[in-house]
């Protein structure tokens, strides 16, 4: 068996970006810039006020000054502080020429024609300056970063209606199993319902891409085939079950009459040893993921995730590890790589991992509120209360 940080590499090493796509920036949360952004404009645009106050030249302060007009957010930048005047300016408002401070309205005591300021003030105070937050002509964002509401709203105040981003992977969700059905159906004894197409959607979805529910194949070797050679229409084609050396188990022959060239079978981790990867005529991958839920869930953050978000330019692919402390006991066999699903708490400024329970492969339960995987190493076998652990973050803490 190959590790997850082999298996990781073989896969990112097999994909190509799809290219770029031009989207609406309402369109653009989470999605991955494809082109560097250049300013086009300085943020702020003019030297403006940061506080609702007076206009002043500093260096004649403190005095007793009379006012020489008010300054409202949005008047055009055209008006001149003569000397020896003050002028009545709002938060955002343009600062006249000659200003070189602002005193806050609060330091100020306006009597109406005059302002009485007796206080000082340094060149520069209260005032935003041009360019100041974004100058023209600067990259302020690059290719290959994933647009969250902070690049969105600068997009926005840069005048991007619309971005040029990766395109969104299709891709194909294909469920395997008799025992399977849809979550609108009541499973009959000996059923279950198809949780793992809606889980993978939604990992689908959170990772950029567009899922595209492509059934439930049953456990027959040709209509096994059929589904996967239709499913191969997408951009990624993601299996869930069959992966296992059960009697029925028939995806790997299927991959294989399907022309899918596999890299490999087995990952040294648990949950989640029977997981497939390998890539289909006309470069499209595909992964056979487990049947067990949580095992579905964590191939999937481990492998897919960064294969979608790669495919869609991102410099960043790969969840950040963090140190955590396990606050109990945990004990395994040597040979796999144990992701043990944990909330996460501060104490004393550092990480500490609190384990589940449930760490079976089919305990979806242990799939809600978590905040990290805790990796337990391959070699591990008796890990005390306490140790340093390193965890992959689902969710920042």
């Amino acid at each position: 068996m190959i590790t997850v940080a082999q298996a990781q590499a073989r896969v990112l090493a097999a994909l190509a970006p799809l290219g770029p796509e031009l989207v609406s920036i309402d369109e653009a949360l989470g999605r991955v810039l494809a082109a560097d952004l250049i300013a086009p404009r300085a943020l702020p645009p003019t030297d403006n006020s940061a506080m609702d106050g007076f206009a002043v030249r500093a260096a004649e302060l403190p005095a007793r000054l009379p006012v020489a007009g008010t300054i409202a957010a949005g008047d055009a930048p055209t008006a001149t502080l003569a000397p020896g005047t003050a002028q009545r300016i709002m938060t955002g408002a343009p600062l006249p020429a000659g200003a070189d401070a602002v005193v806050i309205r609060e330091e100020a005591d306006d009597l109406g024609a005059e302002v009485d300021i007796q206080v000082t003030a340094a060149p520069g105070e209260n005032v935003r300056r041009r360019g100041e937050d974004v100058a023209q002509g600067d990259t302020p964002l690059y290719a290959g970063a994933r647009l969250a509401a902070g690049e969105i709203g600068l997009l926005a105040a840069l005048g991007q209606a619309a971005v040029q981003v990766g395109r969104a992977p299709r891709v194909a969700i294909l469920s395997t199993g008799d025992e399977l059905v849809g979550v609108d159906v009541p499973p009959r004894p000996g059923q279950i319902v198809n949780s793992n197409a809606n889980a993978l959607a939604a990992q689908v979805r959170e990772a950029g891409g567009v899922p595209i529910h492509a059934g439930i194949a049953p456990d027959q070797p040709e209509p096994l085939l059929a589904r996967i050679r239709a499913a191969l229409a997408a951009d990624v084609l993601i299996t869930s079950g069959g992966v296992s050396v059960g009697d029925f188990d028939y995806v790997k022959s299927a991959f294989e009459k399907a022309h899918i060239k596999l890299d490999f079978w087995k990952v040294a981790m648990k949950p989640g040893k029977p997981l497939a990867f390998g890539v289909a005529p006309g470069g499209v991958p595909v992964f056979g993921l487990p049947g067990n839920p949580v095992s579905s869930m964590i191939g999937f953050e481990l492998f897919v995730r960064p294969a979608l978000l790669a495919m869609q330019g991102a410099t960043g692919t790969m969840r950040p590890l963090v140190p955590v402390a396990i606050s109990t006991e945990y004990r395994k066999q040597p040979g796999r790589a144990h992701y043990l699903r944990a909330a996460l708490r501060r104490q004393e400024g550092a990480l500490v991992a609190d384990v589940h329970p449930k760490q079976g492969s089919a305990m979806l339960s242990s799939m809600v509120a978590v905040d990290a995987l805790v990796i337990a190493p391959v070699d591990a076998t008796e890990l005390p209360a306490q140790s340093p652990l390193e965890a992959l973050m689902l969710r920042p803490r």
